[in-house]
């Protein structure tokens, strides 16, 4: 089966075909504003002509759609006399910009002022002019973003501020996921399920800045960072409603002395949440490439996503969905605390769990909202989605870590001396007990 598979990406490679992209489908073309079948008109359907000194490719393969411009503007280019619009041999559109008219096609070269367009940002096509029936060869294009420097707040936002604020995200999601993994003590449930939504959450965010910087650059590398992205936090999602599922379900169990252990509880979550993570996100891909009709790629443009809005609900929904779950833990949960006349140890220890799931899931609720409105064409809704993400990191490590004393006083007793220069930060061996999970790790065993 592997080597079927490096056989088929080999053949792809070594394929010749390029992909050129069109406004209407291969029998349109555009009349006025609009795409019509060919058989309407007295025009024939439009087909690329390559040039350049390099091979032509043997076939080719047109991609339908406007393109999606995100936050440029689309622009239409007409090729005429000043304005000349040529088809290189890896499907790159290049737009000429002469002065003299009377200069061919073919004698254009590399020392006259132009521009290339990637594929994915740029259409080509046919269009007729149906007053006066003039023809003529179009090009919608994402007009290139020029860049303000330092004095641009945009620029200044966008580029600097958001990836300074997502790495530290990224640091504060892998010192919670650290601390988890390596004190013994947090290696319950509880501890493995944080640690698997703080992994999550730091794919989310490396993709993210991954889409920051390729927004402009590669459709491919954008759309693969967003589906990329969209998974993490799907996930992200599933485990906390599961984190929430197990302490209402430990709640309401009349024996908490449970004869299955942790870890093989973790594995049994493990395999039904990346299974529905790998289902949904296929089906979102799905919809995406196959279900998502073209009509809608010009909507597409106004959201900060590469991926349709199809794509988008089925990524979306289940998260939802998940929402919802959480309200539902939370409140029966917190009335059958209210309702216990007295609780153990354990029960004890799944107190201070709950207040950490319930702060960890208002952190990511609302973040996942600022989200969504963020795609809104404010910049200002942005910006402000920009500082409530980058909050989200120090507010889980502060919430998962300092806040807990208990884990403050396993850190200091394992990472410090009782010489260490720093006062604060020395283990304080009176107080020295029995901490809490302890007897669940000693029932595992």
């Amino acid at each position: 089966m592997f080597l079927f598979l490096l056989l088929m990406i080999f053949k792809i490679c070594n394929c010749r075909e390029v992909f050129v992209e069109k406004c209407c489908e291969s029998y349109e073309i555009l009349v006025d504003n609009s795409c019509k079948f060919t058989n309407e008109t007295d025009e024939q359907s439009w087909k690329p002509v390559f040039f350049g000194n390099g091979p032509h490719p043997e076939s080719y393969k047109l991609e339908i759609g406007i393109p999606v411009c995100l936050r440029r503007q689309k622009w239409p280019i007409y090729h005429n006399g000043t304005d000349r619009l040529v088809m290189l041999s890896d499907g790159t559109l290049r737009h000429y910009i002469i002065h003299d008219p009377e200069i061919p096609d073919y004698d254009l070269d590399e020392e006259t002022l132009f521009y290339e367009y990637k594929q994915g940002f740029y259409c080509m096509d046919k269009k007729v002019d149906s007053k006066t029936g003039v023809v003529l060869k179009l090009a919608i294009v994402c007009v290139p973003k020029v860049n303000g420097g330092w004095n641009d707040l945009e620029w200044r936002m966008r580029n600097i501020v958001d990836p300074a604020l997502h790495c530290i995200s990224i640091a504060a999601f892998i010192s919670v996921s650290i601390v988890h993994f390596v004190l013994p003590q947090l290696r319950d449930m509880v501890g493995n399920i944080m640690t698997t939504v703080c992994i999550c959450l730091t794919v989310s965010q490396a993709a993210d800045i991954v889409t920051i910087f390729t927004e402009l650059n590669s459709p491919l590398s954008y759309i693969t960072a967003d589906v990329v992205m969209f998974m993490s936090v799907l996930s992200a999602f599933l485990w906390l409603t599961s984190l929430g599922f197990y302490i209402w379900k430990t709640f309401r169990s009349r024996n908490v002395f449970l004869r299955i252990t942790d870890g093989r509880k973790y594995c049994y979550y493990s395999y039904g949440i990346w299974t529905a993570t790998a289902i949904i996100s296929l089906t979102a891909i799905f919809a995406h490439f196959m279900l998502d009709i073209p009509s809608t790629l010009s909507i597409k443009s106004s959201q900060g996503t590469a991926v349709g809005w199809l794509g988008v609900a089925v990524f979306f929904l289940p998260i939802a969905c998940c929402i919802f779950l959480i309200i539902y833990f939370y409140l029966s949960t917190l009335q059958i605390m209210n309702n216990m006349a007295s609780c153990g140890r354990i029960h004890h220890k799944l107190k201070y769990c709950f207040e950490m799931f319930v702060k960890t899931a208002v952190i990511l609720i609302i973040g996942w909202i600022s989200f969504v409105i963020s795609w809104i064409p404010y910049n200002s809704l942005f910006y402000i989605h920009i500082f409530i993400n980058g909050l989200q990191g120090p507010l889980i490590f502060y919430i998962c870590v300092i806040s807990q004393r208990r884990i403050r006083y396993l850190l200091r007793r394992v990472c410090c001396s009782e010489k260490c220069i720093c006062s604060c930060c020395r283990p304080d061996r009176t107080n020295d007990g029995p901490e809490w999970g302890e007897e669940m790790m000693a029932m595992n065993q």
